[in-house]
């Protein structure tokens, strides 16, 4: 699916600086010099969930490039169906959906933007693996997905057999590269950081197939009907789900909970239907995609 997209500037976000209670000088009282020192001994910072609602603001890590779940359209606004659950959650935490900065990433720096505090919350299409929940927190899962491959209709890749030897296109960071990489060596991965570059990759034929999440492939297929979704399900179905910071107790408590509302009370569903829905129609259910 190839979006017209206007160039964003994104402002940095609102930085917050909690000051320690000083130690003041001359005679004090041990109990107050107590206090003191115990005051500055507390961490410099509060934990995110109190920073977002003192900056009246909440800074959510999406795609830019990865339609249907996030992307920038051609007025230059965000869309997609992560999009419409980060303006959900934003709505129930600060009261208006407009009070979050949309801050674009990559599939390669989707950890590092956590880590770093960049971002206060990962909502990009982020596949919940062993090794990235040893550096971040995950929440509950909203989305559930296989690994498939694409390629041209007229040479079909129906069998990974036949990619020995020969070159497939995947994006740094994601889960179809770490597959590729460790289950399949004798397979040539070229690898790219934004999606659009992949997929161009694959329309150039510089690869004979592109892998990546089935939910992806599908929607692009039907977009660019001289390419088929051959190999549907690869692997064991994974979730997707919110990341924060690791250790970010408070924000990861609300996150689950939000997510948990939402579920209930069908306001994932209606994300569903809003962005999914039009691209997939009845090929697929809800019930394949959205986590129960």
């Amino acid at each position: 699916m190839q979006l017209t997209k206007k160039s964003l500037s994104f402002f940095s976000a609102i930085a917050l600086s909690l000051g320690l209670v000083a130690c003041g000088g001359g005679d004090k009282p041990a109990d107050s010099q107590s206090k003191a020192e115990t005051n500055a001994a507390a961490p410099a910072d509060a934990d995110t969930l109190a920073k977002i609602k003192a900056a009246d603001k909440i800074r959510i890590g999406v795609f830019g490039d990865k339609p249907p779940f996030g992307y920038v359209d051609a007025d230059g606004k965000n869309q997609g169906f992560d999009v419409e659950i980060a303006r959900e959650l934003t709505k129930d935490l600060l009261g208006s959906p407009d009070k979050v900065e949309f801050v674009l990433t990559e599939a390669a720096n989707r950890v590092e933007y956590a880590k770093s505090g960049k971002v206060d919350l990962v909502l990009a299409n982020f596949t919940q693996t062993p090794e990235r929940a040893e550096v971040v927190d995950f929440a509950t899962p909203y989305m559930q997905v296989s690994l498939g491959v694409i390629s041209p209709a007229n040479a079909k890749i129906t069998d990974i057999a036949q990619l020995k030897g020969k070159t497939l296109l995947v994006n740094k960071g994601t889960t179809a590269d770490a597959y590729f990489t460790k289950n399949h060596p004798e397979i040539t991965l070229l690898k790219f950081d934004q999606n659009t570059e992949t997929f161009d990759a694959l329309k150039d034929g510089r690869g004979v197939a592109l892998a990546h999440d089935n939910a992806l492939l599908w929607a692009w297929a039907k977009e660019n009907p001289n390419f088929e979704v051959a190999i549907g399900k690869l692997g064991e179905p994974e979730n997707i789900a919110p990341a924060v910071k690791k250790g970010d107790a408070a924000l990861l408590n609300w996150v689950n909970e939000e997510i948990a509302t939402m579920k209930k009370d069908g306001r994932l569903t209606a994300a569903y239907e809003k962005t999914l829905k039009p691209v997939y129609g009845d090929k697929v259910k809800p019930e394949e995609l959205l986590a129960p």
